[in-house]
Formats: C-alpha cells, structure tokens, sequence
C-alpha cells in the first residue's frame, strides 16, 4: 500500500508541475528534503518564488486533501522554506505558500484528474 500512496503522490506532483508550467511558472526544484520537512514544489512566477504543498487523493472518503496541512505540516513547511531561502540566499524575494489539492479518479483506464490552486494558502 504504501508503494501505491508513493505512486500516487508522485502522480500527483508531475501533473501539479504541469499545471503550474501551464499557467506561466517556472518549476525550480522538486522535492527538497530538510531535517524536519520537505519542500515538494518550489516554484517562481513574476519574480515572487512559491512554495507549494500538494496533496493528492484519488476520493474524499477520508475529507478534503487540504485538511491533510495542519499546523503541524505548515510550521514544517515554513521552517524548511526558510532554510532554503538561506541556503539560496534569496532573501530579497518575495514568497507565498500554496496549497495544490489534486485528485485523481483512478476506477477509470485513462485517470481523470481535478487540481484546485490555493493561492497565499498560509
């Protein structure tokens, strides 16, 4: 099951990639790793870099896919982000957070997916 979750998720990370790069951002690193958190998608459009959490979800069974951030998950996200901001020395940049919510119909053969972009998110 895990291995599945895994796919899963990655799944959903290339297709939020593919959203954003619709949508005119540049895709700067993926999956970056910090003690205590990991980035999934770090992003830049109009010179403001994005910091973006996806969850995906192939139901609501379990509720909402941002109801998976809790407070516990944001302070990890920003306490990585601002590593990454000192490592890059970025700091003179502005930042937002978002949250991608993509779900993933997987009971069809070609995968149906639906992504809702929350922007400034925390």
């Amino acid at each position: 099951m895990e291995k599945y979750n895994k796919s899963i998720g990655n799944l959903g990370e290339d297709k939020a990639c593919g959203y954003l790069s619709r949508r005119g951002y540049e895709i700067i690193e993926r999956n970056v790793n910090f003690r205590g958190g990991e980035l999934d998608i770090i992003a830049k459009k109009n010179d403001e870099l994005v910091f973006v959490e996806v969850k995906t979800r192939t139901g609501t069974d379990f509720g909402e896919a941002y109801e998976a951030v809790t407070q516990a998950k944001i302070n990890h996200i920003i306490h990585s982000a601002n590593m990454y901001i000192h490592k890059k020395n970025l700091y003179d940049i502005p930042v937002r957070f978002d949250v991608m919510e993509v779900y993933i119909d997987t009971s069809k053969r070609f995968f149906n997916t639906r992504i809702n972009h929350i922007k400034n998110a925390f």
